[in-house]
């Protein structure tokens, strides 16, 4: 087990909307809602919409039916991307290290800052959630405990808190234990607590009364590890790098229903362009590209290429992908959306050289690449376009 410390969960509050009323102001304290896609369902709410009755999945047309005063916003995911990047910069400029969990949410290890900011960790929470507020104008909820799990637990918690802060400090463990139910420890699904609750674990307090002998016969390590964290005892540190993800997926839908090939190519290009920026933010390259189609009622067609070499630049992937669109594009379908899917991704420097290979054109490539990234930088993203048609 690592040395005591003390993390925080810094989870932004209801995040998509909450950029949504960073942009337009005038939306604040109204029963807002973002939704997946112009037919789509909610996927976060106001407080004043949760007041309202409106629930978290609810279909677009359904809550537009039952509750007609409330705000319905497409989601934006490129505006929340920046958002979430300006965030976690306030983060990083407070504590040296600082795990990004989610789009929203981040562990942060304060150990140690009390003699620096010169407070205790109930005001440097405060501190941090005052000066995320004043400078990117997002609200957030922050839990603090001296490992993740408790850490999340404190967030969670901190939600329904007069001031958002929650902290769960050595003496406040067992009380806080006793009174968690199994279901509502992170890291714990439906499967397990079914499992658990047979046994006759229902809540936290009973899960770590268990042996780490009788945890590793029926759940493993992983039941260890969440023990020792339930009791305080930090097993996952707090880690600064960034992993990549396994895979990277764009898609949106269209706003009407098409059958214009031109226009969902233009579509995919989009998708390709912001995939690959991702995967160049990473450094890696993907080896697996699947492009997908969803027609007006739904049906969803895919098909996928592997690759002989990795590869991030939009134009090569654009010529495959759009190759692969047209063997499931039909003339005679409407379709609400299309999409890109970067599969097997894996470092840049794994890559094998080719004994054919074109290293001038390569550096080109790269440059090119660059280029694209620098100009998105310093003026906003989707400002290239990659092979558009009019």
């Amino acid at each position: 087990m690592s040395k005591q410390k003390v993390i925080a969960l810094v989870d932004c509050d209801s995040f998509f909307v909450s950029c949504e009323q960073k942009r337009d102001p005038e939306l604040k304290n109204k029963p807002v809602c973002v939704i997946s896609n112009t037919e789509g369902c909610v996927i976060s709410r106001a407080k004043e919409a949760k007041e309202m009755g409106i629930r978290m999945g609810e279909p677009l047309f359904k809550a537009k039916k039952e509750h007609p005063n409330g705000i319905y916003i497409v989601a934006d995911h490129e505006y929340y991307a920046q958002v979430s990047h300006q965030v976690m910069s306030i983060l990083k400029d407070f504590s040296p290290y600082v795990q990004i969990y989610s789009v929203d949410e981040a562990f942060i290890d304060l150990t140690g800052l009390t003699r620096f900011y010169k407070k205790n960790y109930y005001k440097i929470a405060l501190m941090l959630r005052a000066k995320i507020l004043q400078v990117a104008d997002i609200p957030v909820s922050i839990g603090v405990s001296t490992s993740k799990t408790l850490a999340k637990l404190a967030s969670d918690k901190s939600k329904s808190h007069f001031d958002h802060i929650y902290l769960i400090g050595k003496r406040k463990i067992i009380k806080e234990l006793r009174d968690t139910k199994i279901e509502e420890i992170w890291g714990i699904g439906r499967r397990l607590t079914i499992s658990l609750k047979k046994n006759g674990i229902l809540t936290a307090q009973e899960l770590v009364n268990k042996s780490d002998n009788w945890l590793d016969k029926q759940i493993g390590i992983h039941g260890i590890e969440m023990r020792h964290e339930l009791l305080g005892e930090m097993t996952s540190p707090v880690i600064n790098e960034e992993k990549a993800p396994k895979s990277i997926q764009n898609t949106r839908a269209f706003g009407i229903f098409t059958s214009d090939f031109n226009y969902i190519k233009n579509e995919l290009n989009r998708h390709i362009h912001t995939s690959c920026r991702k995967l160049r933010s990473y450094d890696t390259k993907c080896r697996q590209i699947g492009v997908m189609l969803r027609t007006k009622d739904f049906r969803v067609f895919y098909t996928k290429k592997d690759l002989l070499a990795p590869v991030d630049f939009e134009l090569e992937i654009s010529k495959i992908a759009i190759e692969l669109l047209k063997e499931i594009y039909d003339s005679n379908i409407l379709y609400r959306s299309t999409g890109v899917i970067l599969d097997r991704i894996g470092e840049e420097g794994a890559e094998q050289l080719n004994l054919f290979s074109d290293d001038e054109e390569s550096i080109k490539k790269k440059n090119l690449t660059r280029c694209f990234d620098k100009l998105e930088q310093k003026f906003h993203k989707n400002i290239v376009k990659i092979g558009f048609t009019k």
